[in-house]
C-alpha cells in the first residue's frame, strides 16, 4: 500500500497533535478537552511509549496559561533532587552561592508535568503532597512557604495501586492525583491507526533530512501483525532508523530486528550492504512476494473522517493530517467520491 507524500497540517484544538482515527484515540481527545477546562490534577496512565507527554502538552495547549515545564522524576537522583524541584536559598548548603528557582517555581502560572511520578522517592512524595493540597512549597534551606499557581499533570507506566499496596507510593498522594485520569491505549489496541502514524513519521523525518519511502504491502503486513511493545515511540524510532538505512533503488527498507524476530524471514533473505557488522545482524531486506495488501484500513480511516466531519472534505483532510489533493485521489481510488 503506497503512502504518497502529503502536506502535514499543524495540529489544532480538534486533533491535539494526536495521530489516528480509532475509537480509542478519539476518546482520549474528548478527555483532553474536558481536562483542559479545569485546573484539577490530571493523572495519565499507560504503557511506556504511548504518548503521555504529547497528551500532557495537549491539555496545556488547549487552555494555555504560563509555561509547560516537564519534570522527569526518574532523573531526580542524589542529594540535589529536592533542590531541582523546589529550588534552594543562598547558603543552604556548600556551593549554594545564590538563590535558585526550582522546576516547580518555573511552572508558576502554567503547567508542571511530572513524568514517571511512580519513580519519585517517598521523601519527595511527602513534599509533593503538600504542593498538590496547599499549592505551596518551601525551597531547601528556606524558612517561608511560597504560594504557587499551577496545573499539575502526572504520568506513569506503573500500576500505582500496586505501588501503594507495596508501600512504594503514598496512598494519600495517589488519591490527590487521581482526580481526573486518562488511560492511553497501547498501539496494539489501535492498529488501525498504524498507516496514518507511519505516514506522519515519514513526513516528520524530512525535517531531519531523512528520505521518504514507500513501505510497500509486505512491510505494511508486518507492521500490522507486530504488537509494538514499545508502542508509538517504538514505531517512530523504527521508521526513523529504516529511513536512515534506506538506500535509493532498493525494493524496500531494512527492517529492525524486533520485527524480523516477530516474523522470521526466509533463510536466503539478503542482508543490506553496510560497513557495520552489528547493523547487518539487526536488519534484513524482505523478498518481494505478492501478498494481500490492507487498503481497507486506509479506506475505513477516510470513511470515518468524512463521517466525523459531515462529509466536509477539507476538514476530513485536516483530521487525517493529509493534503486535500491526496484525499481526493484516495477517495477516487477507493470509490468514495
Amino acid at each position: 500500500m503506497a503512502f504518497p507524500a502529503a502536506t502535514r497540517l499543524p495540529p489544532d484544538r480538534t486533533n491535539h497533535g494526536l495521530i489516528g482515527l480509532s475509537p480509542a484515540i478519539e476518546s482520549v481527545r474528548r478527555l483532553i478537552e474536558k481536562a483542559a477546562r479545569t485546573r484539577l490534577p490530571v493523572l495519565l496512565l499507560g504503557e511506556s511509549g504511548t504518548g503521555k507527554e504529547v497528551v500532557a502538552r495537549a491539555i496545556h495547549d488547549a487552555n494555555p496559561r504560563g509555561r509547560f515545564v516537564p519534570i522527569d522524576c526518574g532523573s531526580l537522583v542524589g542529594t540535589l533532587m529536592e533542590s531541582e524541584l523546589f529550588g534552594h536559598a543562598k547558603g543552604s548548603f556548600s556551593g549554594a552561592h545564590e538563590h535558585k528557582k526550582g522546576l516547580v517555581e518555573l511552572a508558576h502560572g502554567g503547567t508542571a508535568f511530572f513524568d514517571e511520578i511512580g519513580d519519585l522517592p517517598l521523601e519527595l512524595q511527602v513534599k509533593l503532597l503538600r504542593l498538590v493540597q496547599e499549592r505551596e512549597f518551601r525551597p531547601v534551606g528556606g524558612l517561608e512557604w511560597r504560594q504557587v499557581d499551577l496545573r499539575l499533570i502526572a504520568a506513569t507506566h506503573r500500576d500505582l495501586k500496586r505501588e501503594v499496596a507495596a508501600g512504594r507510593f503514598r496512598q494519600d498522594l495517589y488519591y490527590r492525583l487521581n482526580v481526573f485520569s486518562i488511560r492511553l491505549p497501547a498501539l496494539r489496541d489501535r492498529k488501525s491507526d498504524i498507516p496514518l502514524l507511519i505516514e506522519h513519521f515519514l513526513e516528520a523525518g524530512r525535517a531531519l533530512d531523512l528520505p521518504w519511502f514507500d513501505p510497500g504491502p509486505e512491510l505494511m503486513r508486518l507492521f500490522m501483525e507486530y504488537d509494538w511493545p514499545g508502542n508509538v515511540r517504538e514505531l517512530k524510532h523504527a521508521m526513523e532508523r529504516m529511513a536512515a538505512m534506506y538506500s535509493e533503488g532498493s525494493p524496500t527498507a531494512a527492517l529492525p530486528s524486533a520485527l524480523v524476530n516477530a516474523s522470521p524471514p526466509p533463510a536466503d533473505s539478503p542482508l543490506p550492504d553496510t560497513e557495520d557488522d552489528t547493523a547487518a545482524q539487526d536488519f534484513y531486506l524482505p523478498p518481494q512476494s505478492p501478498v494481500i495488501s490492507i487498503p481497507d484500513v486506509e479506506k475505513r480511516a477516510i470513511e470515518r473522517a468524512l463521517s466525523a466531519t459531515g462529509g466536509e472534505r477539507a476538514k476530513a483532510a485536516h483530521l487525517l493530517g493529509i493534503g486535500r489533493t491526496t484525499l481526493y485521489r484516495k477517495m477516487k481510488e477507493y470509490g468514495l467520491d
